[in-house]
């Protein structure tokens, strides 16, 4: 029998062929795959909830307790990593879907992934995984903080608070809701903590089909608009290239150990784009095709970039050798 570590050790390459099929039965059955856009909140809201049930809430205090790794954290991605992507986008032209798209993108860190690919760089997830609260509360409250200084009125033009509010409680807080109910219930029955441990299951898989159905119902709108979405492939690539080693400043500057140091790196070049995907798609149409088009062209550029990174962070960019000394 399978083994649920067996399962995430592979899951890379798992939503890798998910994506490969799904990319080929979006644009040859096109007409199927539009039939699949009703189905991408509901699953992704199952996705979600096994997501949030896998973070350690309960074990806030836990992640704050490591002050220098957290201040560098906030750092790389509340102030280095905006700086960088407002000025990636000064090359791009004044679109502002096509902005939006990649400010909902790339202004959001990742809070599920990159605890696997922080593993398979030789980094420190379990450090990722305990700051993953601190993550998620802070990005819901700085993306809209950023979307105002980056877009300005123009923002608020696009973004109608309903069908965002709609998208934020019904994909965001119902599901966070209900994993902090299954983390209190566990803590308090064993039925409990049986069920949570259950709800480990759902992310790889949740993750996989959630990739095909937005892949496979939005490639078709990707391919189509591809004139107007290339020009933000440069921009995603650019922003992979250069984050781990404005990251690899910030590790310098806050002392941190080398397996510390590589978790900042893959937090400050993974995004969320499966978490602002909802945001993404609650926005009018067809406003919300290209929206959702930009997000996913980045998820596909950052599966591409990340396995690069489990190779060239702890070989090249991050090697104990030349790391400073640990803070004492």
């Amino acid at each position: 029998m399978i083994s649920r570590e067996q399962v995430e050790n592979n899951q890379i390459w798992l939503y890798v062929v998910m994506i490969g099929i799904a990319a080929g039965i979006g644009l040859t059955w096109p007409a199927f795959s539009t039939t699949l856009d009703c189905t991408i909140s509901f699953i992704l809201a199952i996705l979600l909830y096994g997501m949030f049930t896998q973070i350690p809430f309960l074990r806030l205090k836990e992640a704050l307790s490591n002050q220098c790794f957290t201040y560098a954290l906030l750092t790389v991605n509340y102030l280095i990593i905006p700086a960088l992507v407002w000025t990636l986008t000064r090359f791009l032209p004044d679109h502002p879907s096509l902005l939006l798209g990649i400010y909902l993108v790339l202004l959001t860190p990742c809070i599920d992934y990159v605890i696997v690919f922080t593993h398979l760089g030789k980094g420190d997830e379990k450090l990722i995984l305990v700051s993953t609260p601190i993550l998620f509360i802070t990005q819901m409250v700085f993306l809209p903080i950023y979307l105002w200084i980056f877009m300005g009125e123009q923002a608020a033009k696009i973004v109608s608070i309903q069908p965002f509010l709609e998208a934020f409680f019904g994909l965001i807080v119902l599901p966070l809701a209900l994993a902090l109910v299954t983390q209190l219930w566990a803590k308090q029955k064993p039925i409990g903590e049986k069920f949570l441990a259950a709800t480990a299951w759902l992310p790889v898989p949740f993750m996989a089909i959630t990739l095909f159905v937005v892949i496979a119902s939005q490639i078709g709108r990707l391919y189509d608009s591809f004139a107007l979405i290339s020009q933000v492939i440069p921009v995603y690539m650019a922003f992979m290239v250069i984050v781990p080693l404005l990251a690899r400043l910030i590790v310098r500057m806050f002392r941190l150990d080398p397996e510390s140091g590589r978790a900042l790196i893959f937090s400050a070049g993974t995004r969320n784009s499966l978490v602002v995907l909802p945001f993404a798609l609650a926005l009018p149409d067809p406003m919300n095709r290209l929206v959702s088009a930009v997000i996913v062209t980045q998820t596909l550029v950052e599966l591409v970039g990340e396995l690069v990174y489990v190779r060239l962070i702890p070989r090249v960019i991050l090697r104990d050798a030349v790391m400073v000394d640990k803070q004492k």
